[in-house]
């Protein structure tokens, strides 16, 4: 596998991380709500782990040559979107506030648990992700090379993982940092990033609906 082809997934996969979403969504809303982004991050990387494995099963060649698949997949995601934008706004009025004590064994075990589940569902269904990993990851694997494919594929995705690992941490802890202390603000972004995340879901699910 060329160093080369590497380099460009690597620029690619970074472009694509920058670019706003709903990793981006969840991400603040973890940072501004959750003790730690931790969870909510670990559970954004369980999904790319979960469509790297599914890439390597070879799935996604399947599910490339099935356009009812994708769409059917892109709908449940633009769903699932649309479902936690609904619920992320309807709990903006807890964001930026301190938690009791009292909450701690809650916060670390049932919360972690949820914000685990809830980011890789998150990933696992975001379109945008399921285009990077089922459409454009196998086109940079060598498939004539020395290295064995699967192993290419799941180098490209642990790339991904980590990249995203990197920058929603930073994005969770900056949004922690600049915004926990202002509970206005916060409520704010956190209403805003219910909307992105509804606005989101309802285009992608208008997209899939027949012309």
């Amino acid at each position: 596998m060329a160093v080369s082809s590497i380099a460009a997934f690597f620029t690619l996969s970074f472009l694509l991380v920058l670019v706003p979403g709903a990793d981006w969504a969840f991400t603040i809303t973890s940072g501004l709500r959750d003790r730690s982004v931790v969870p909510a991050v670990g559970g954004l990387m369980l999904g790319y782990v979960g469509l790297t494995a599914v890439v390597v099963a070879g799935v996604a060649a399947l599910v490339a040559r099935t356009p009812g698949v994708l769409t059917s997949l892109t709908a449940l995601g633009a769903g699932y979107l649309v479902w936690l934008g609904a619920t992320t706004f309807a709990g903006a009025k807890e964001a930026g506030l301190p938690q009791a004590d009292d909450d701690t064994d809650a916060a670390t075990a049932g919360g972690a648990r949820s914000r685990v589940l809830k980011g890789a569902g998150v990933s696992g269904l975001n379109p945008k992700a399921l285009l990077l990993y089922v459409a454009l990851l196998p086109q940079f694997a060598d498939q004539h090379g020395q290295w064995p494919l699967a192993f290419q594929i799941g180098l490209l995705g642990l790339l991904h993982m980590c990249t995203a690992g990197a920058v929603y941490l930073g994005l969770g802890s900056l949004a922690r940092t600049v915004l926990r202390a202002r509970p206005t603000a916060a409520r704010l972004v956190t209403r805003l990033s219910g909307v992105a995340m509804i606005l989101l879901g309802a285009l992608l699910l208008v997209e899939q609906l027949p012309h």
